[in-house]
């Protein structure tokens, strides 16, 4: 299942738009209703999966000779909900085809 570093870069940056996500359901429990756990451990994951996309994005960097601009874009896709599963689903999805 794993066996490029793509394919890896292509589920982490779906787990990371989850747990992304995952704060639309954490916030209104954390600032409405006073419930935090969620909200802890929904943050722990994210940060934790944010990281290793970042880290992940430069080893595909380095390994895939990607041009500067895609990397920003990569990063970019990163801050906007939603923008990972666009990145996976326009080119990283295209790249592992090829």
């Amino acid at each position: 299942m794993f066996k490029t570093l793509l394919r890896q870069f292509r589920t982490i940056a779906i787990l990371e738009g989850i747990s992304y996500l995952l704060f639309a359901i954490t916030m209104p429990l954390k600032y409405m209703l006073d419930i935090t756990q969620p909200n802890y451990i929904v943050g722990m994951v994210h940060g934790l999966l944010f990281v290793l996309y970042l880290f992940m994005g430069l080893r595909c960097w380095i390994e895939y000779k990607w041009k500067f601009s895609f990397v920003l874009l990569a990063f970019a896709a990163s801050l906007i909900p939603f923008g990972t599963f666009y990145l996976e689903a326009k080119y990283l999805k295209t790249m592992e085809a090829k």
